[in-house]
């Protein structure tokens, strides 16, 4: 049991530290893709933590489950774990932590087919707009331009992925500015953008009160712009990708005295008109693989009673 404790309050601790951790972590902005991996590292390390403490508190609680766990572990490795004497409050706990994770399922379930409808929905609207020509199979195009007064670009993922760009963006956005448009909505595709926002999603509408989720979710909608903008920037340049997104934004109020509320474009220019420097390879490397140890933690915890008994 007192295993199980404590995996939870690791899990409870990192959902409320690691939030304040990352918000002081200026580094983030210059190297988006290593913090979209050092936040899928914390929060797979918050949910293994509450998966463990769950396995070993229904151990605790039914036999059944004790035998299934350490089937095939020696008794004294069972004793180090001190199972017996909580049972009641062992099966509340396992109760509890089993219901979030069916909720967590249920959530990233509805996420998903949420999310597959409004891409049905928005193909639908883009059939009727866009009506295919005789012999064109649905989705056969990789590009689709769209008759609109609005200059917008974007990509509809999914089997058959699809870029699509107003008629008043190819008007607006001159020279290389549209290429580096498309290069960054093809580093969305290439990346699986939408697989992290669903997710993401799916925790913070799930678990609304827990501060690393709701993070999660903010800071994934706007590092895979940055990472996106990056990807754009190295092969059109910093400057052609802003211009891109000012041109792009210009009648949306975002670059007025009073910009638009919640809008991150006019800081994703600054950034890319900044051109800090992106942090050495060494420092990259070190941020990776110190991020890949954090799930590791859980793992130690819940299995140091057990080499301490074998040792």
């Amino acid at each position: 049991m007192m295993v199980s404790l404590a995996l939870l309050a690791l899990g409870v601790v990192s959902a409320v530290v690691a939030p304040r951790l990352f918000a002081r972590a200026h580094w983030a902005e210059r190297e988006p893709v290593v913090a979209l991996w050092v936040w899928q590292c914390v929060v797979a390390a918050v949910l293994l933590c509450f998966a463990l403490a769950m396995v070993f508190s229904a151990a605790a609680a039914w036999q059944t489950v004790r035998g299934q766990v350490f089937a095939t572990a020696p008794r004294a490795v069972v004793d180090a774990y001190a199972l017996g004497p909580y049972g009641p409050w062992s099966a509340a706990l396992a109760v509890l932590l089993f219901c979030g994770g069916a909720w967590t399922a249920a959530m990233l379930t509805r996420e998903v087919r949420d999310a597959r409808a409004r891409r049905r929905a928005r193909r639908s609207e883009l059939l009727v707009r866009a009506p295919l020509l005789p012999g064109e199979e649905p989705g056969g195009a990789p590009l689709v331009v769209l008759e609109a007064q609005r200059p917008d670009a974007w990509w509809l993922p999914g089997p058959s992925p699809q870029l699509v760009i107003t008629t008043a963006a190819l008007r607006r956005l001159k020279g290389r500015q549209l290429d580096a448009v498309l290069a960054h909505e093809q580093g969305h595709a290439r990346a699986r953008h939408h697989w992290l926002l669903n997710c993401s999603a799916a925790l913070a509408n799930g678990f609304p009160r827990i501060p690393v989720f709701a993070a999660f979710r903010d800071e994934m909608h706007r590092l895979v712009e940055l990472a996106a903008d990056d990807v754009a920037s190295r092969r059109y340049g910093r400057l052609t990708i802003a211009l891109a997104l000012v041109e792009l934004n210009e009648d949306r109020g975002l670059f007025g005295p009073c910009p638009a509320p919640h809008g991150e474009v006019p800081q994703r220019v600054k950034r890319l008109l900044a051109a800090s420097p992106r942090l050495t390879a060494g420092h990259r490397l070190r941020l990776t693989a110190a991020a890949a140890l954090v799930p590791v933690v859980p793992l130690l915890v819940a299995f140091v009673p057990g080499l301490r008994a074998l040792g």
